[in-house]
């Protein structure tokens, strides 16, 4: 299943020649050695670029005027499409869901965080090392406008390609073996490597930008006294509901957790989907509650950020799970939790492992039972409806079912669909 999780994005960026493709290259293998799934996309500024060959059938379906074409190997494929407009680099990484990191090659302009590549010899480089340092020694913020600056510059040459290529506000770090370059780094407090210094650059990727992995914790405790039976295996559909749920988080779970009191009867679930990372784990305490099954999936998942939903939750969206991931990265804080007239909506919302099972063991140590009591002791990013509805315009997706009725009025709303 495809993920719908975004993918976070760096660029690499310098002038020509500067060893941006041989950098990325090394950035790339080191990497995926240490088990990283890494996209890349690089910026081509010439029109009229083609990656089949003139004379195969591909190549003669376009030049027939075919405005997107499509190469499919058993192991890989390729899109050809035309564009009455260059795309935007956010455009493309959108385009790329589920990688761990994207390394972008070129795109300076993206508002991509970047990384300043400059290399000794290189008389560009050089130069703008050189101003880049200048700025840095009269104080200069890194978001000054450096290009307006060398434009009143009496030297100024407006087809000088450094001019448009200096430093800038989002420089996350300089890739560098010029004295000036290193120095100026440096006075801005902006991390300095060497140009062969692939495994420090890999580890501050992986520290500052790689994308967290996510759990998605169903829970499934057991049976339910108003459902008359285990809500995870009543049919839906014609088939356990538990089933549905897997197959709708799955595009949005790097690992599928289900909390269950019920292990022998969710056997099944392994079979149906041998490719899933699908765990079973039996609730951490012998009684119920909420906040109890929110310390099993806390306590449980073996990844940062956890998602928690309901296994009767039928119409669950992974695209919410995502954009809750993404606006928990964005926003740094504890956990992202949707928020409507009703008020929070703790299931279906995204949680930091780590600082909410924290929060949760103190509030089960208080004897504290409601989900939203651990709220107070943590940072807490409010999901607005409007938020909701953009992630998820078909709505539905707070929606549970405790009674046989309420199943079976829903199962004829979603068979009639």
């Amino acid at each position: 299943m495809k993920s719908l999780l975004p993918s976070p994005a760096v660029a690499i960026v310098g002038r020509h020649n500067s060893g941006k493709t041989t950098l990325i290259e090394a950035l790339i293998a080191q990497l995926c050695a240490r088990g990283v799934d890494v996209g890349s996309i690089k910026h081509h500024s010439h029109l009229g670029f083609d990656i089949d060959i003139p004379g195969k059938d591909s190549y003669r379906h376009r030049a027939a005027g075919a405005s997107e074409t499509i190469i499919a190997s058993p192991d890989q494929m390729a899109q050809i499409k035309s564009l009455d407009h260059e795309l935007e680099c956010a455009d493309l990484v959108e385009k790329m869901p589920g990688h761990d990191i994207i390394l972008v090659e070129g795109y300076r302009k993206s508002g991509l965080p970047t990384i300043e590549i400059m290399r000794a010899g290189n008389e560009a480089d050089e130069a703008v090392a050189a101003a880049f340092l200048e700025a840095a020694k009269v104080g200069e913020p890194l978001s000054s406008d450096f290009v307006q600056r060398a434009r009143w510059a009496a030297s100024y040459d407006p087809t000088d390609d450094r001019v448009a290529k200096m430093p800038h506000a989002a420089t996350v770090a300089v890739v560098s073996d010029i004295a000036a370059a290193r120095e100026a780094a440096q006075e801005y407090g902006v991390p300095v490597f060497d140009l062969d210094d692939y495994a420090g650059v890999c580890d501050f990727l992986q520290e500052r930008f790689m994308r967290p992995r996510v759990t998605v914790a169903i829970q499934a405790g057991g049976e339910s006294k108003r459902m008359g039976r285990s809500k995870a295996t009543v049919p839906f559909a014609g088939r356990p509901l538990i089933a549905r749920i897997v197959e709708r988080v799955a595009p949005a779970a790097d690992e599928i957790l289900i909390t269950t009191n019920e292990p022998e009867n969710l056997q099944f679930l392994f079979d149906e989907y041998p490719k899933l990372p699908i765990r079973l784990v039996r609730d951490e305490l012998n009684y119920r509650g909420a906040l109890p099954g929110f310390l099993t999936a806390l306590s449980a998942a073996q990844t940062p950020y956890v998602a928690i939903v309901a296994c009767d939750m039928v119409f669950v969206s992974p695209r919410l799970i995502a954009a809750e991931c993404a606006e928990l990265s964005l926003s740094q804080a504890d956990c992202v939790v949707p928020v409507n007239k009703h008020g929070f909506e703790p299931f279906h919302a995204v949680y930091k492992r780590e600082s909410c099972l924290e929060a949760v063991k103190r509030c089960i140590d208080a004897q504290e039972q409601r989900a939203q009591s651990f709220f107070k002791d943590v940072e807490l990013c409010e999901f607005s409806q409007e938020q909701v509805l953009a992630s998820e315009p078909m709505g539905g997706c707070f929606i549970n079912v405790n009674t046989p009725e309420e199943l079976a009025a829903i199962e004829r709303q979603f068979l009639d669909a």
